[in-house]
């Protein structure tokens, strides 16, 4: 948002100038420069068009999401834990975040607003667009709206009420004095995204490695938000569809990362084969300590030392009298290789039916989802005589168990299901409050937009 009303304020000055300037017979008409095109050109054939969606992927989506939304939240809740001492990142790990603190600001906040601007900015070009083959046009509509029902997804599990921007920079001064929208009103805006990117993406995959978004990556997220927002037929519904496509399968742990995985949805390319989660969690050396390692209280939740996940994605390792619990679902940490940045996977469908299903006493259905789980990590089926309390707490481990790690999926879910108070208070009773589950709006936002309001328990 900051940067959009610096961009509305350039453009205002230069405005004014060429308005103020005295009469002449003729301007020069200088154009873009040789690198840069128009705006307006950018829509107007298939392959610029093209350009503009896939710069969304390439630079935007991997740096404002991938670190700020898994290794933030993950030493926020009990899933990681962070190893160095920066007093930026331990003020996560403490659930005490300062409203000044420069990476909920900028890293979170600001980067994902660029990327919301960015993707309205797409919206709009393709939208007008008259001159595109209209199943491209249909296609680029819909990975742009679902990389902003994406990033708001992350925002209004956040902060709560956020603003809600939706048009392009020509609206530039109205979106930098928008107030906080409810989160009701946020996540509509986010179904409606999803809705209407399921209905224009195709099913099969462009390009290689399932690196753009289709239909099922639509529907995998789809059913996501609905579970957030408890509605449970629905999110039902949205994981079947994903579940009984035929496309996706669970292949043994050891490779479910790879990038040629037939579990991976939806995952983030890049030039290398090396994932940004395997730099940070990928232990090298005897005395080599990763940024980000397994919390003691997750690896410890383990149900049996034969789970197929504890031996494959667990490395434990001495460092000076320490053990750290390396995390190894990615393998590799530099030079070249196979994997890529994975954003959803096939697990995570069966969890949400599974949980869906128990919430709406559908016992049966959801032990047979939570045993396709556990017998690809080796393990026994649920007891068949759960109730729907102890179902429910199964798919709770399940969930802690299979997705730690990956995308802030455990802090997420011990807000929703409203169990942070019990989880997080007694492991971290003399930084914890109830209103840490929320991050601060940050002050530098406010300064900048009076319209804006601070969180409760950081005024």
């Amino acid at each position: 948002m900051r940067k959009a009303y610096k961009n509305f304020i350039y453009k205002t000055l230069i405005l004014a100038i060429v308005v103020s300037a005295p009469s002449c017979k003729k301007f020069v008409e200088l154009g873009a420069p040789p690198t840069q095109i128009l705006f307006a050109d950018a829509f107007k054939t298939d392959a610029s068009a093209q350009s503009v969606v896939l710069g969304l992927y390439s630079n935007n989506v991997t740096t404002s999401t991938i670190g700020n939304f898994t290794f933030l939240t993950g030493i926020s809740a009990d899933d990681l834990q962070y190893n160095s001492t920066d007093p930026i990142f331990q003020e996560f790990a403490n659930n005490a975040i300062t409203t000044t603190n420069a990476s909920n600001a900028n890293s979170v906040w600001g980067n994902s607003y660029s990327l919301i601007k960015n993707t309205n900015n797409a919206i709009s070009g393709l939208t007008a667009s008259t001159t595109l083959t209209p199943s491209v046009k249909d296609q680029l509509l819909g990975e742009a709206k679902f990389i902003r029902a994406f990033v708001y997804l992350y925002l209004v599990n956040l902060f709560g009420d956020v603003p809600l921007p939706l048009k392009d920079d020509y609206s530039a001064f109205e979106n930098a004095a928008l107030p906080r929208t409810s989160s009701a009103q946020v996540y509509a805006q986010i179904i409606k995204d999803l809705t209407e990117a399921q209905a224009s993406l195709p099913v099969a995959y462009v390009g290689t490695f399932r690196g753009r978004i289709n239909k099922y990556a639509a529907t995998a997220l789809l059913a996501r938000v609905y579970l957030y927002q408890k509605d449970y037929a629905n999110a039902e519904l949205q994981a079947t569809q994903v579940i009984s496509s035929g496309v996706y399968s669970l292949p043994t742990p050891d490779v479910a990362f790879v990038n040629n995985s037939n579990e991976i949805i939806w995952q983030i390319g890049n030039l290398t084969g090396i994932s940004l989660f395997g730099g940070n969690y990928v232990t090298v050396g005897a005395t080599t300590i990763p940024a980000f390692s397994l919390s003691e209280t997750t690896y410890r939740s383990f149900e049996s030392v034969v789970d197929l996940r504890r031996t494959n994605w667990v490395a434990p390792k001495t460092v000076s009298g320490k053990v750290l619990y390396g995390i190894s679902k990615f393998k590799l940490s530099s030079g070249t290789g196979n994997e890529y940045n994975v954003v959803l996977r096939f697990a995570e469908q069966y969890l949400i039916r599974a949980e869906a299903r128990a919430q709406l006493n559908n016992l049966s259905g959801a032990k047979l989802d939570l045993d396709a789980i556990r017998t690809r990590a080796g393990l026994p089926g649920i007891n068949a005589t759960f109730n729907q309390a102890q179902m429910l707490a199964a798919v709770e481990q399940e969930r802690k168990v299979e997705l730690f790690g990956e995308w802030g999926h455990r802090w997420f879910d011990l807000k929703r299901t409203t169990r942070a108070d019990a989880v997080l208070g007694s492991l971290k009773p003399t930084t914890w409050k109830s209103t840490s589950v929320l991050y601060p709006i940050p002050q530098s936002q406010i300064l900048i937009n009076n319209a804006l309001t601070q969180n409760p328990g950081y005024n």
